[in-house]
C-alpha cells in the first residue's frame, strides 16, 4: 500500500471512531444529534477517499407519466440532484406504495431480472431514472389499490423520499401482482 493510501486510510479511521462512538450514544447526545454527527463524519470520509454517492438529502424524487405498452404500465421514477455538488447513484432504488394513512400497500417492488447496474453521475440539477412496471390490473385481474404516495429510497441510503402517487391503481395481490424496478439510467425517462 502506498504512503498516500495509508494516510487516507488512517484519516478515514480517525473520523470513523468518533462517529461510531457518537452513534452508540456514548457522549449522551440525542439520537438525532448522533445521526447528524455520524452523517458529517460519513460525508467527510467519503470526500477523503473520493467517493461521491448521492445522499437522500441531496435528491428530489418524482414520478413521470405512464408510458403504457402491451398491457403494462411503465412509470419513470426520477431522482434529481438538488445539491451544489456532483454525486452518483448506482443500482436500484427502493420503493413502496402507501395508502393515505401511511400503511404499505402490497409487497415491495422486485428488482427486474438481468439488469446490469452502471454508475450514473449527477451534476447539480441533473437526473437519473429507474423504470417502475407492472401489469395493468384491469387486464391481469390482480387485486388493486390506489396508493396516496410512493416512497423512493436512493441506492445505499436508508431515508426515503415521499412522492404523491397520481398513477391510479396498482396491483397489490393475486395474479400478475408483481411490480418491478429497473436500475438507474441517466435522464428523466425513456
Amino acid at each position: 500500500m502506498s504512503q498516500s493510501k495509508r494516510s487516507v486510510a488512517l484519516w478515514v479511521s480517525a473520523l470513523a471512531v468518533p462517529g461510531l462512538l457518537t452513534a452508540c450514544g456514548t457522549t449522551g447526545q440525542s439520537r438525532e444529534s448522533a445521526d447528524s454527527a455520524g452523517a458529517v463524519h460519513r460525508v467527510a470520509a467519503e470526500a477523503a477517499v473520493g467517493t461521491t454517492r448521492c445522499h437522500t438529502s441531496e435528491l428530489r424524487a418524482s414520478v413521470g407519466r405512464n408510458d403504457p405498452g402491451a398491457g403494462q404500465w411503465n412509470f419513470p421514477v426520477v431522482l434529481t440532484n438538488v445539491s451544489s455538488r456532483t454525486c452518483t447513484v448506482y443500482g436500484y432504488p427502493g420503493a413502496a406504495f402507501l395508502d393515505a394513512s401511511g400503511k404499505q400497500l402490497g409487497p415491495d417492488p422486485k428488482r427486474a431480472p438481468n439488469q446490469k447496474p452502471a454508475k450514473v453521475t449527477l451534476a447539480p440539477g441533473r437526473s437519473a431514472w429507474a423504470g417502475l412496471s407492472y401489469s395493468n390490473p384491469e387486464i391481469s385481474g390482480a387485486h388493486a389499490a390506489t396508493p396516496a404516495a410512493l416512497l423512493v429510497t436512493p441506492p445505499d441510503e436508508r431515508k426515503p423520499l415521499k412522492v404523491k402517487w397520481t398513477g391510479g391503481p396498482v396491483p397489490v395481490s393475486g395474479n400478475a401482482s408483481s411490480v418491478f424496478l429497473t436500475v438507474f439510467a441517466p435522464g428523466t425517462g425513456p
